[in-house]
C-alpha cells in the first residue's frame, strides 16, 4: 500500500510464482531452467506499463516470462563458467543485482566466468548481452540491448574483505545509462571484548562515460560506515555520497537499488545535484521467537540532502519485522515514511505484508 501526497492512495495484491528445474552434474554441466509467472490479485496502483497516472507507482506488473536457462560447466580446476540467462549479484549488489526484493526478477542473459585458481583470489568476470529488468518483457523499458563487462576481484587482507572492481556498462537502447566505473571496497570486523565487536565498510568509485553515453564528467561515489554487534544487536552509522554536477550524477542502474538511499524507492534516480545519504541504523536477531524458527527487526532513520550538503531533500523511517517459522514458510512485515523537504520528492508512505512459501 502506498499514500503519496499529490496521487490516490494505491494498494497492489500480488502473487509470484517462480519454479525451476536443475539436472544432475555430468561431466561438469549442469542446465537449469527456470519460469515466473506474476499475477494481480488487486490493482488499484501504477504499474509502470498500463497505469493509470492517478496512482502511485508499485513497479510489479503482471509478467509471465522466462527467468533462467543457464548451463554451468566446472571442467576447469576451482572455477565455474555459465552461459544464459542468469542470476547476477555482486558483492552487496550496490552496482549489480537482482533485485530481488520486485515481484519480477532482473536477469541477464550473459556468460560469467568465476574462479578461485589464483588463490586467495576469487575473480568474477561477465559479458552482458541483454538485461531483463523487473518492469517485464510488456514493458518498452523491460529489457535494455547490452554490450557489458563486469570485472570483480575480491581477496581477504588483515583488514578485511577487500574487493576491486570494474563495471564498464554499455547499452543500445538505454544510452544515458552506459559508464565505466571503477571502484574498492573494504569491509571487515574487529573483537573489541568477549561482548563487543566493530564492523566498518569503506568504499571509492569513479564513474565516467563510456559506450554510448555522450561525454560527460567524471563522477565520484564514497561510503564511510561503521558499527557495533553485540550478540544479536547490530547498531551502524554511514555516510554515502553519490556525485553530481547539476547536469549528471553518479548512477547505478543495475543495482539493487531498493537496499540503498530508503525502502521509499524516492531515490531509484540520482538527482542531478547527486545525493548525501547519512543514516543510522539498528537491527535485532530473535533466536528463539515464541513463534517459528528465528526474527529479524530493523529500523533505520536516514536525512538525505544533496552532494554538497547545502540543501535538504528530505527524512527516511524504515523498520521491517521477518519471521521464518519452518524450512518452507516466511512472513514479513515492512514500512517506510518518507518526509520531503522539496515539493520536488513528495512525502509517501509505504507499507508491505508479505507471505513466502519455498519447496
Amino acid at each position: 500500500g502506498v499514500s503519496q501526497d499529490g496521487l490516490d492512495d494505491a494498494t497492489a495484491v500480488t502473487l509470484r510464482a517462480r519454479l525451476g528445474w536443475q539436472s544432475p552434474e555430468r561431466s561438469g554441466f549442469r542446465l537449469l531452467v527456470e519460469g515466473e509467472a506474476v499475477a494481480v490479485l488487486v490493482d488499484d496502483f501504477n504499474d509502470t506499463i498500463h497505469g493509470p497516472a492517478s496512482f502511485p507507482v508499485v513497479a510489479d506488473p503482471e509478467a509471465f516470462e522466462l527467468n533462467r536457462l543457464q548451463v554451468a560447466w566446472t571442467g576447469l580446476p576451482d572455477t565455474e563458467v555459465i552461459l544464459g540467462r542468469q542470476r547476477i549479484v555482486l558483492g552487496n549488489a550496490r552496482f549489480v543485482g537482482n533485485v530481488g526484493f520486485r515481484q519480477n526478477e532482473q536477469t541477464f542473459d550473459a556468460i560469467k566466468v568465476t574462479t578461485r585458481a589464483f588463490e586467495p583470489l576469487t575473480v568474477t568476470y561477465a559479458w552482458i548481452d541483454r538485461v531483463h529488468r523487473i518492469f517485464g518483457d510488456d514493458s518498452p523499458v523491460g529489457e535494455w540491448s547490452s554490450d557489458s563487462h563486469l570485472i570483480n576481484v575480491e581477496a581477504p587482507t588483515p583488514a578485511g574483505r577487500l574487493t576491486a572492481y570494474g563495471y564498464l556498462l554499455d547499452f543500445g537502447n538505454a544510452p544515458a545509462q552506459s559508464s565505466a566505473t571503477w571502484g574498492a571496497r573494504l569491509e571487515g570486523s574487529r573483537t573489541l571484548s568477549p561482548d563487543w565487536s566493530a564492523v566498518y565498510a569503506l568504499e571509492y568509485a569513479r564513474q565516467s562515460d563510456y559506450g554510448t553515453n555522450p561525454p560527460r564528467s567524471d563522477l565520484d561515489y564514497g561510503l564511510v560506515s561503521a558499527g557495533l554487534k553485540r550478540g544479536p544487536m547490530t547498531g551502524t552509522l554511514a555516510v554515502e555520497r553519490l556525485d553530481g554536477n547539476g547536469v549528471q550524477a553518479f548512477q547505478t542502474p543495475l543495482a539493487t537499488l531498493h537496499a540503498f538511499q530508503g525502502w521509499a524507492d524516492v531515490f531509484l534516480t540520482t538527482p542531478r545535484d547527486g545525493l548525501r545519504d547519512v543514516s543510522a541504523s539498528l537491527s535485532y536477531a530473535v533466536a528463539h521467537p515464541p513463534v517459528g524458527r528465528n526474527a529479524t527487526l530493523t529500523a533505520s532513520w536516514r536525512e538525505f540532502h544533496d552532494a554538497d550538503g547545502s540543501v535538504q531533500l528530505g527524512s527516511e523511517l524504515d523498520l521491517s519485522a521477518r519471521l521464518v517459522l519452518d524450512a518452507h514458510w516466511a512472513v514479513e512485515i515492512k514500512g517506510a515514511h518518507f518526509d520531503g523537504a522539496l515539493a520536488t520528492f513528495a512525502d509517501r508512505d509505504k507499507v508491505w505484508a508479505a507471505l513466502d512459501y519455498r519447496f
